[in-house]
């Protein structure tokens, strides 16, 4: 007869495998860690099925998609990086996904999802390779500052598009909507809900931004009730559903380009931002740095398997490790909540687009703070990152924003007499992007 475990002996083996002693912490630090991770993240089951359906995707199988390609990234970054940092479909990388390969670039979404695997196939070759650190050191600075909040604002004017805030103009070609609109005004008083609430530091804060103005919209008709918890949908309209057929096309190159950037220097940022207060960083280097990179780069090809744009770690896990996260068992528990969130797909399909995109505001404010650390002293730097940043809204493309700053980088270096401050990576990509924009506009 075989012998029972003692939850002594479990914790033991637990303790053994992720260090927890060594880390200063126990298993019921990591569950609460866990459980505050997942409740600042949990709002991406609700708003990617949203924006991915605007791609034309099935929304119950993106949401199927997104809750497991959630668990099975965080579970391999818990197990295998033993990092306390969860992954999730990106937010930005998802409106890339829908508003520009498939809306603006005319691709299907079966051929969008190819592009993420292939990116992340270029983010594993990088990260098993010297590649890696080439690549970081080898964008400018300010670029990198630039995407992320030029990523910011064009979530920002998805938002406000999506609510109705902001509509088009024939001569300004935007201009502001109808603010009596109930859609409207809820969006916005979700997102100064959900801005207030993360301000003090209430845990679950955007969740419960997104639930309050849906339920305010049920008696207004703008929602609509269709139960609590039900079995998962099917997952077979998205699953395997990749297209490889424009892999050799100049576009297909950019677009994957452009998602390979933002992701690996997202995820770059995150592990620093968020592991400093872990230990796990020494002399500025991180600890298991290669295993949490190949983490990520499996995230993406596993989410582009199973239906969803990129999937990469995410800045919230800050929120679990603020709250003792140490090590990857807070991982393995969030990777088991999102596995729960299968269960709940009623409740994500009822969420109406304005209070997705009260989410999707919010989170456009905390990329924009790049901003901010961009050197504004020299203008060789400072512009290319403006136009870089701002184009990204005004054309509706990361990936526009993305060449034209990498050209004016190059162009502006050139004139001023500092081409060689550029890394030859940059110049280039500075040409693909110009044979980019003369071939295909």
């Amino acid at each position: 007869m075989a012998k029972k475990t003692s939850p002594a002996r479990t914790e033991s083996g637990l303790e053994s495998y992720f260090g927890l002693r060594q880390q200063g912490t126990d298993v019921r630090t990591e569950l609460i860690a866990g459980v505050t991770t997942f409740l600042t993240m949990v709002y991406i089951v609700f708003v990617n099925p949203a924006i991915l359906g605007k791609a034309g995707m099935d929304p119950g199988a993106v949401f199927v998609a997104t809750c497991i390609a959630a668990a099975a990234s965080t579970l391999v970054m818990g197990l295998y990086a033993n990092y306390p940092i969860a992954l999730a479909p990106g937010m930005g990388l998802n409106a890339f996904f829908a508003f520009t390969v498939v809306l603006t670039y005319k691709y299907t979404w079966q051929q969008a999802l190819a592009a993420v695997f292939c990116s992340g196939v270029l983010f594993f070759i990088i990260s098993v390779t010297g590649l890696r650190r080439y690549v970081i050191e080898a964008i400018p600075n300010n670029l990198k500052l630039a995407v992320s909040a030029g990523v910011g604002l064009f979530l920002a004017i998805i938002a406000l598009e999506e609510a109705k805030v902001v509509v088009a103009h024939p001569a300004t070609l935007v201009t502001l909507g109808d603010l009596k609109n109930p859609a409207a005004a809820l969006m916005l008083l979700g997102f100064v809900l959900i801005a207030g609430l993360n301000y003090r530091k209430i845990v679950g804060g955007t969740l419960i931004g997104i639930l309050v103005v849906t339920l305010i919209g049920l008696p207004l008709g703008l929602a609509k009730f269709t139960g609590i918890v039900s079995m998962p949908p099917s997952l077979a309209p998205t699953f395997l559903q990749l297209d490889f057929s424009r892999t050799f096309e100049l576009t297909f190159l950019i677009v994957v380009f452009s998602i390979l950037f933002v992701d690996v220097f997202d995820n770059a940022g995150t592990l620093i931002g968020v592991t400093h207060r872990t230990g796990l960083m020494k002399k500025g280097k991180l600890a298991r740095m290669k295993q949490a990179l190949i983490s990520d780069s499996f995230a993406a090809m596993f989410g582009a398997s199973v239906g969803t744009s990129t999937t990469t770690s995410y800045i919230e896990s800050a929120a679990g490790i603020s709250a003792g996260g140490r090590t990857g068992l807070t991982a393995v528990f969030v990777a088991l909540f999102f596995l729960l969130a299968l269960f709940f797909a009623p409740l994500a399909g009822m969420i109406p687009a304005y209070a997705s995109a009260a989410a999707l505001l919010y989170v456009a404010c905390i990329m924009a703070r790049g901003l901010a650390e961009i050197d504004w002293d020299d203008i060789t730097e400072y512009a290319p990152a403006v136009v870089a940043a701002i184009t990204m809204p005004l054309t509706y493309s990361i990936a526009t924003g993305i060449g034209l700053g990498f050209i004016t980088y190059a162009v502006l270096k050139l004139i001023a007499g500092k081409i060689n401050e550029a890394a030859p990576a940059v110049l280039v990509l500075a040409v693909l992007f110009a044979i980019k924009f003369a071939v295909a506009g």
